[in-house]
């Protein structure tokens, strides 16, 4: 039950986050995405500035708490990706032989007359 609240707001503040970033002013930008300047009209240049920077700033840690808490969730605590793997235990592989070299020249050989 806990999980699916999780989701339903983690879901939510993503869409929010999205609409907030999408209403901020860029840098040197005269219009915004949504209404042209008409941000700057309702808050002032300074006001909409902030509260849109707050806005952005509590739903993004809000984000971040969200995603923590479902990955944490989600995955039943378990402190692992590898836990309850089990892994092959054998003797160590054992080391090769040397091969001995074989001669850089060959023998000559015997001729007899």
């Amino acid at each position: 039950m806990l999980i699916y609240l999780l989701y339903f707001i983690h879901v939510l503040v993503c869409l929010f986050l999205i609409f907030v970033v999408l209403l901020q002013q860029g840098k040197g930008a005269d219009l915004s995405v949504f209404g042209g300047g008409s941000t700057q009209t309702a808050f002032g240049a300074r006001g909409a500035t902030t509260i849109l920077h707050k806005l952005t700033v509590g739903s993004f840690v809000i984000f971040v708490v969200t995603t923590m808490a479902i990955g944490i969730k989600g995955s039943g605590g378990a402190s692992s990706a590898m836990k309850g793997v089990k892994t092959k235990t054998s003797a160590p592989a054992p080391t090769p032989k040397p091969v001995p070299a074989a001669p850089s020249a060959p023998a000559p050989a015997n001729k007899t007359p």
